[in-house]
């Protein structure tokens, strides 16, 4: 039982300490996210590896429903497109599967996410990078 109680009481902390240090931009995402459904835009995902499933699971809630019934909202996983990753990956490089589809598909309001554990993934990087560039609103977990 001393293993379960340590590892839930630093579970609660950390949990803790996150709500404190991420409330702010937390708000300023939300704002953001209203702003571009409200807008008619959309929310678009990326990750590798896990990632990738969180990005597709996120995309989904969006799409579908979260806990209750409400308009769809337009969430987009760029993840998902095996013709457009393989091919993006043999003709431009693994770096660009997903800048050319934000490049394709994004537009100025809409929202790029991109999801990586280890915050150096340069295909995610570059995807934010472009977003960021053609008028996008970049954020990165």
């Amino acid at each position: 039982m001393d293993l379960f109680d340590r590892e839930f009481d630093e579970h609660l902390a950390v949990a803790a300490a996150s709500k404190a240090a991420l409330g702010p931009a937390f708000r300023r995402m939300l704002d953001a996210w209203v702003h571009c459904i409200r807008g008619g835009g959309k929310i678009m995902f990326f990750g590798n590896g896990g990632s990738a499933g969180d990005a597709q699971h996120l995309a989904t809630e969006l799409l579908v429903r979260y806990s209750q019934d409400r308009a769809a909202i337009a969430g987009l996983a760029l993840t998902t497109d095996s013709s457009a990753l393989t091919a993006g990956a043999n003709d431009l490089g693994f770096e660009r599967i997903f800048s050319r589809q934000i490049e394709a598909l994004g537009r100025p309001g809409d929202i790029a996410l991109g999801i990586s554990t280890s915050g150096r993934s340069p295909n995610v990087i570059l995807a934010l990078e472009t977003a960021k560039r053609l008028g996008l609103v970049a954020a990165a977990l």
